[in-house]
């Protein structure tokens, strides 16, 4: 349910830290006015809270490490760069003394033009092209993670190709912890396209996972690192991060009962929750490092292992809250459903061609009215883009003013994350610019398509 209208102050979840609603009723973030980012930027576009973003990745970083010191090692923070990506916000996070996890050609162009070292990117992907791992190779970068047997031989003849030295390798597991929303987003189930089971084969021999650590430690050309696993995302119950924590530790004392090495690193992915409805609740940082740590000491002991280095990527934790969409009201229309209530479908200018997630996997969104003082009486609406599909939903049900109207802006809260990264051209409508606030300073990070930047790839 949306705040009452003549809510003053601080909003509090699901939005960043500086997002307020005036006296007269619009809201402000990071200082300026939403009124007057629409009137210089246009509408819809992401509007992102820098020093929200900067804050999160900081608290994340320093939460973790002090949690990791007290069982006695150390820990790395990598931002996932998929949830969104541009040359600021891998600018911003390795201020705050993240390191970056790519999952593309792209990101990993974008992370080191942004200037961030190559030793403190990693590289993913579940099919990387020759090109990917060859620029990967090349800027030496900290960590290629395996996703497939197939891939050591791929990295380790790259290697020798270029005679780079060894490159520096982790293995991704499947582990059968499965945790999060959406079965698209869940990425630790057996029946899926990421990493290697780590269940013993039909026949009792080993299983896949430990059939690739052997083949790596075969070849000279590279350096295992470490262990990687990822059970999900939007993960709202930190149990799931301590069941596979015992897993990935189990796997590597096995490989160092067989072979003697004991790898250095185990990366345990990210896929922390954020709120996304005024009733959500966040996964804490300071808990999920806590009972990560916890969990991490345990098992170890129990299995009489020493500690490794520990690594986390989260990516919507750090920029989802820290970001919302502003758009333009047009049609109003209510219509009533066959149980004799009424829906008000409100239109506006944008979609699900910049944010797909309602659509794709039914996420939930939560908007408000944000230029003035609406009616007390509230209606249940539903927000819903200019696009050429029903299935067109921005926010599924919320409650917005009855005197909803056209020209009126409306703010849907944490599309910090994956609204522009999976943004579309669908129905050639442009994608909107990202907008940078900060202290009462707006700046363009990526500014607004045109139809002729639509036209400059089409080649008539």
């Amino acid at each position: 349910m949306n705040e009452p209208a003549d809510a003053r102050g601080p909003l509090g979840s699901p939005w960043s830290a500086s997002v307020e609603r005036g006296e007269d009723g619009a809201l402000r973030v990071g200082g300026l006015d939403v009124r007057a980012l629409a009137d210089e930027h246009g509408t819809p576009a992401y509007v992102l809270d820098e020093l929200d973003l900067r804050a999160r990745a900081r608290v994340l970083r320093l939460v973790f490490q002090a949690a990791f010191a007290e069982i006695g090692t150390g820990v790395d923070v990598y931002y996932a760069g998929k949830a969104f990506l541009s040359v600021a916000v891998a600018r911003w996070v390795a201020d705050e003394g993240l390191l970056v996890d790519t999952s593309t050609g792209g990101e990993l162009g974008v992370a080191l033009f942004a200037g961030v070292p190559g030793e403190r990117i990693g590289l993913h992907g579940n099919n990387k092209s020759d090109g990917e791992i060859a620029r990967a190779l090349d800027a030496r970068v900290g960590r290629i993670v395996l996703d497939s047997l197939d891939e050591v031989d791929r990295v380790a003849d790259a290697v020798a190709r270029r005679a780079t030295g060894p490159a520096r390798v982790m293995v991704r597991l499947t582990t059968g912890v499965h945790a999060g929303g959406h079965e698209y987003i869940a990425t630790s189930h057996e029946d899926q396209k990421f990493g290697l089971s780590i269940a013993p084969a039909p026949d009792g021999g080993d299983s896949p996972a430990m059939t690739a650590l052997l083949a790596v430690l075969a070849r000279p050309e590279l350096e295992l690192i470490g262990l990687h696993a990822h059970i999900g995302s939007q993960v709202l119950d930190p149990a799931g991060f301590a069941a596979v924590t015992a897993k990935v530790l189990a796997v590597r004392a096995e490989l160092a009962a067989r072979t003697g090495v004991l790898v250095p690193e185990v990366d345990l992915g990210g896929g922390f929750g954020i709120a996304y409805l005024p009733q959500d609740v966040a996964l804490a940082p300071e808990r999920i490092a806590k009972e990560l740590a916890s969990a991490a000491a345990e098992a170890a002991a129990g299995l009489g292992t020493p500690l490794p280095r520990f690594s986390i990527e989260p990516g919507r934790a750090v920029v989802g809250p820290a970001g919302l969409t502003l758009y333009r009201v047009g049609t109003v229309k209510p219509v009533q459903l066959s149980d004799g209530t009424v829906r008000t479908y409100v239109s506006v200018d944008g979609g699900m061609s910049d944010n797909i997630r309602p659509a794709l996997y039914g996420a939930a969104y939560h908007a408000v009215l944000a230029d003035r003082v609406g009616s007390p009486d509230l209606v249940q609406a539903r927000v819903v883009g200019k696009h050429c599909e029903s299935g067109d939903i921005v926010v599924h049900d919320c409650l917005l003013p009855a005197d909803v109207r056209r020209g009126d802006l409306l703010a849907v809260a944490a599309t910090g994350a994956y609204g522009r990264s999976m943004a579309s051209n669908y129905n050639l409508v442009p994608r909107p610019p990202v907008v940078a606030v900060a202290d009462g300073v707006s700046r363009v990070l990526i500014r607004r398509e045109t139809e002729k930047d639509l036209l400059a790839l089409d080649q008539g």
